[in-house]
């Protein structure tokens, strides 16, 4: 599909025919549930309602990471919520998470199960609860949290903003493509800067800034994300690369990537360390 002539805006936008592109089926500007489903519920405390995203697995890198480190209360099932298919936008899910986006988590850990949705709140929950991967002192804290939000308020400009004109719109507009090529480098650089004088993002210490970026800016400089990283010259960060490839290497990482994925080798649900028996 070629480029169409250009656009007037209305004076006021009205809702008249699908925006086109892969996921037309599902954008709406309003909210709210369009079906009756409810969420199943497993056997352990925490209930994850997901699919294997950058922002999905951050949660499932998280709370694997918590396992390897040996935080038995944070055992898990990971139910697969296809947004394909419109599954965020059942009830039980809605119940959960009223924006209807992924992932989602219950806690039902104590007396009253606590929801919390939003992937960066998912990490600050289970951080605080477990005691791990968030600094203790002030300092350090706040640096962690710092880049925590970074990476929220910075994502969408990768993800809803290039990979979708990139990768997703059903044609290609130069202007939309240079304005988010360019922030996605912006961003990139300031990674890079930081990662040339820390190990970490938020320090010498491995954290929930870490399990949030990564999968994005990570996975953009590998090629796991959009089909970019030639586009965007990722080999050009070198601290970023060395950062990104020395998570991709833990364990818990590559566990947690696997889940509420639907392609062959991965796993749909996740109820037990043993499903991961002879994937990894």
């Amino acid at each position: 599909m070629n480029q169409p002539s250009e656009y007037v805006p209305p004076k006021v936008w009205t809702w008249e025919k699908p925006s086109g592109g892969r996921f037309a089926s599902i954008n709406r500007p309003v909210s709210g549930a369009t079906h009756d489903q409810t969420l199943p519920v497993g056997q352990h405390p925490l209930q994850l309602y997901s699919q294997g995203t950058p922002n999905g697995i951050k949660a499932t890198i998280m709370l694997e990471e918590l396992l390897a480190a040996g935080h038995v209360g944070a055992e898990y099932d990971a139910w697969l919520i296809q947004i394909g298919e419109g599954d965020q936008f059942g009830s039980g899910f809605v119940e959960v998470n009223p924006n209807s986006k992924i992932p989602a988590l219950v806690d039902r850990s104590g007396v009253s199960p606590i929801r919390v949705f939003e992937s960066g709140a998912i990490l600050l929950h289970l951080a605080e609860k477990f005691g791990a991967f968030l600094p203790a002192d002030p300092a350090g804290r706040a640096e962690c949290l710092s880049w925590l939000f970074w990476q929220v308020g910075s994502a969408p400009y990768v993800g809803g903003g290039l990979g979708h004109f990139y990768a997703y719109a059903p044609f290609k507009i130069e202007y939309a493509i240079n304005r988010f090529a360019m922030e996605a480098k912006r961003q990139l650089d300031v990674l890079d800067q930081r990662l040339a004088q820390h190990a970490f993002v938020a320090g010498d210490d491995y954290t929930i800034a870490d399990i949030a970026i990564w999968p994005w800016y990570g996975g953009l400089v590998l090629g796991q994300v959009y089909g970019v990283s030639e586009f965007l010259s990722a080999q050009d960060y070198q601290h970023v690369l060395r950062w990104a490839n020395q998570i991709a290497q833990r364990p818990a990482v590559q566990r947690g990537r696997l889940v509420n994925r639907t392609a062959e080798g991965n796993l749909r649900e996740r109820h037990a360390a043993a499903d991961f028996d002879g994937l990894i």
